[in-house]
């Protein structure tokens, strides 16, 4: 995930607004204890879901793909006073854990926890989405991304991370085989690139971010 020299990388941070002591420590028990801790949004891109979402102010915001609540915690900074999140993820392994940091924000209850497979639970979501945060399994984006559309507002935001995966999709070689996960991703940020019913620009922050406009 790493496109950057370091020291510019650690340049942006020391100039990004720090962690609150609660992400911090959710950072840091991430490293420590969970599996895959490189999943988490971590600083600078945590940093910059809670921009987006100030700017916005959103009253609905759904993220697909918890993991350990780095990005949900982030995305819940610029919530309205009524706002909420509903952020989904199938490893209930990781609930408790996850759950304990939520219960500590001061966004406790702006979060809607749920554990379960998202592609069937979006179709049960009676909601108008302001924003989606995509951030799950690569082989679903499509099918997430096409669950959701209907659910999003004129001019909310489809929000798809690691859609740079490592930078494999700007490395294809012709005559050579491609994983599944990269050509998924390809054909994904194809389909976002091409969709008349948005405007796209793909953001190469860490693992790269495709935001798409709803029209």
């Amino acid at each position: 995930m790493d496109f950057l020299p370091q020291n510019i990388n650690d340049y942006s941070e020391q100039h990004t607004s720090p962690e609150s002591d609660l992400l911090k420590k959710l950072n840091r028990d991430t490293h420590v204890k969970i599996l895959q801790p490189r999943m988490l949004s971590g600083h600078l891109q945590g940093r910059y879901l809670a921009e987006v979402s100030y700017m916005m102010r959103p009253r609905r915001i759904l993220e697909i793909g918890t993991y350990t609540g780095y990005s949900a915690l982030c995305l819940a900074e610029g919530l309205v006073d009524d706002g909420k999140i509903i952020t989904i993820d199938v490893n209930e392994e990781l609930e408790t854990f996850t759950r304990s940091f939520f219960d500590e924000s001061p966004f406790a209850d702006k979060i809607d926890y749920r554990i379960g497979d998202a592609g069937e639970i979006i179709p049960t979501l009676d909601e108008v989405f302001d924003l989606v945060f995509i951030d799950a399994d690569k082989m679903n984006y499509t099918k997430y991304y096409n669950l959701v559309f209907d659910k999003v507002r004129k001019g909310g935001y489809i929000l798809s991370d690691n859609v740079l995966w490592s930078g494999k999709v700007a490395n294809v070689e012709e005559g050579k085989k491609i994983d599944k996960d990269t050509k998924n991703l390809l054909d994904f940020n194809k389909m976002c690139h091409d969709d008349p019913r948005t405007e796209n620009i793909l953001l190469p922050l860490r693992d790269g971010i495709m935001i798409s406009r709803k029209l």
